[in-house]
């Protein structure tokens, strides 16, 4: 998500600083970003020049302390509360005080973070959809203290990537996740009671609604982990049992099955 959300803002014109703690992992985010200019010039979408150009204004760093010059933060890690948390504290204390602070949290509450932050107008919440060079929509999510201005700025922005802003409330998986991870998990549901097999039930949901991908092989992309984290909170904060995660769900986290990302979930895939 990082390196698509690096890819989107860098191609919009502005510069990038791409932060993480792990060398290999900021390598191999700038070769996806690359690859995914290549695509976008041989689509027609981009020209070499301008691919060229938008991969320059992309530099790395894993210090977290040289997000103190830098305009504005699009948190993108891993939806774990704690880990946001402890990452939003530090950027209150590293970021100037008038920087505005977006998350990519699919499900944890802004209020929250922006309270860790202790700039809870400067906080806000901005939802790409994956992957994000493809998907338009941005989920831009208001916080209780989170301010107009906060908001306008982070719409202005989605739109200048192209994308199609929406405004949410500060609820558990704002829009988007508190209709689609039900029905990926009944689907999990329906795996493990035996009522079709994978590619069976994928196939129903694509040529019987319509949709673009079905539910598993959508939780392979979106990874099993993200997709247990979720459901973890919506059950959690919402306490209503129709979004309790299914136990093979959970025992395909346990056994490091996570999807696309490493190489088996629901279905197999070579890496």
């Amino acid at each position: 998500m990082g390196a698509g959300i690096a890819l989107v803002s860098a191609k919009a014109g502005w510069d990038v600083l791409l932060y993480d703690i792990t060398p290999a992992i900021l390598d191999k985010a700038l070769a996806r970003i690359k690859k995914g200019f290549q695509k976008q010039v041989e689509e027609g979408s981009c020209s070499e020049l301008e691919a060229k150009r938008a991969v320059n204004r992309i530099q790395t760093t894993k210090s977290l302390d040289e997000m103190a010059e830098v305009h504005l933060v699009i948190e993108a890690v891993s939806e774990q509360v704690d880990l946001k948390l402890r990452l939003f504290e530090e950027f209150g204390r590293i970021c100037k005080p008038d920087v505005v602070l977006a998350s990519n949290t699919s499900s944890i509450s802004i209020t929250k973070l922006g309270t860790a932050a202790g700039r809870g107008e400067l906080v806000a919440g901005m939802h790409f959809m994956n992957p994000v060079p493809v998907m338009r929509l941005v989920e831009v999510t208001r916080g209780l203290l989170t301010s107009d201005e906060t908001m306008e700025l982070l719409m202005g922005l989605a739109n200048r990537m192209g994308k199609i802003p929406v405004e949410s409330k500060d609820s558990p998986g704002f829009i988007v996740n508190r209709i689609l991870m039900p029905m990926v998990n009944e689907a999990v549901f329906a795996l493990a009671e035996g009522v079709a097999t994978a590619e069976s039930i994928d196939q129903a949901m694509v040529y019987g609604t319509n949709h673009p991908m079905g539910p598993l092989a959508l939780a392979d992309r979106i990874g099993l982990d993200t997709v247990l984290s979720i459901c973890e909170i919506l059950h959690r904060d919402l306490g209503d049992q129709k979004f309790r995660p299914c136990p093979l769900l959970r025992k395909y986290v346990e056994a490091g099955w996570l999807g696309r990302k490493t190489g088996r979930g629901f279905y197999v895939y070579e890496n």
